[in-house]
């Protein structure tokens, strides 16, 4: 089993990390430029984590450079540690107290709350945590 995730993370890992980031931003500029959800701080964090990852993946993939996790990885890594702290004060483990969101939208607003738990910070997370789980496996595979 671990040889056929091998195969596939090694020839298809930077394609799934690529348009998880691509369908990241674009469920993103439809939440607010669409749906008209004003991003709080937190959220243009993890978007300051996220888009970038577009053009680092697509350039990996495109020179075939194997070191694009090198350059990747720390954006997402970060990302997820933002939304780990966004999804902690949404889902009120953290205090509000000490929400960053003090000017503008709040980060605690709810704009969807899809079969009660998938929420926009939840969204963020599991964006960020499938493109950690690929680059740290197509890392490790690439180093065998």
């Amino acid at each position: 089993m671990e040889k056929v995730v091998r195969k596939y993370v090694l020839e298809y890992g930077l394609y799934i990390v690529w348009l998880q980031a691509l369908v990241a931003m674009a469920g993103s500029l439809f939440f607010s430029e669409v749906e008209k959800f004003t991003p709080c701080v937190l959220c243009w964090y993890q978007r300051i984590c996220m888009y970038p990852l577009i053009v680092i993946v697509g350039i990996g993939i495109t020179k075939k450079d194997k070191k694009v996790v090198d350059y990747a990885l720390p954006l997402s890594l970060i990302g997820t540690v933002i939304a780990i702290y966004h999804n902690l004060l949404y889902n009120k483990i953290l205090p509000e107290a000490i929400a960053p969101c003090t000017i503008g939208a709040s980060c605690l607003t709810k704009y969807i709350d899809w079969f009660g738990f998938i929420t926009i910070p939840f969204l963020s997370l599991v964006a960020f945590l499938i493109i950690d789980a690929v680059l740290i496996l197509y890392k490790k595979y690439n180093h065998e």
